[in-house]
């Protein structure tokens, strides 16, 4: 399950429904808005996405990591809207029967949603300046 959401991500629910009894580990990856970027001091982030293409890309990864590694569930949202400091803009989870597996899909999953997800981000600074980076 990959989804957008313009709401403030759950961890607790995505965990949820990763559970399975025949998974015997469990990995995730939580993105936070962090204070800083490339020496300057940021104060806030705004994520903007192609709702539909941007869910259907994250599909379609989520569907190549089910098919890659030995798992038995996956969740994973990425926000959009403005975030503050701290906030959680991306959430993968991933349980298989082993840890191996979990950790190498959680990372095969974060690594191309980052890279082909239609997800753009615009960073505030605080010099009062903003520009739109890739995520």
């Amino acid at each position: 399950m990959f989804r957008v959401t313009d709401q403030p991500i759950q961890p607790d629910a995505l965990r949820a429904l990763c559970r399975h009894d025949a998974a015997g580990g469990f990995c995730s990856f939580e993105g936070w808005v962090r204070n800083h970027h490339a020496g300057k001091s940021v104060l806030a982030l705004d994520y903007q996405a192609y709702r539909e293409l941007a869910e259907a890309e994250g599909q379609r990864i989520v569907a190549e990591a089910m098919a890659q590694f030995p798992v038995q569930a996956i969740a994973a949202e990425h926000r959009i809207g403005s975030l503050q400091i701290g906030d959680l803009a991306v959430y993968v989870g991933v349980s298989a029967a082993h840890r191996d597996a979990a950790f190498a899909a959680c990372r095969y999953l974060i690594d191309e949603i980052k890279k082909r997800v239609p997800i753009w981000k615009r960073e505030h600074d605080a010099s009062g300046s903003s520009e739109w980076l890739h995520p």
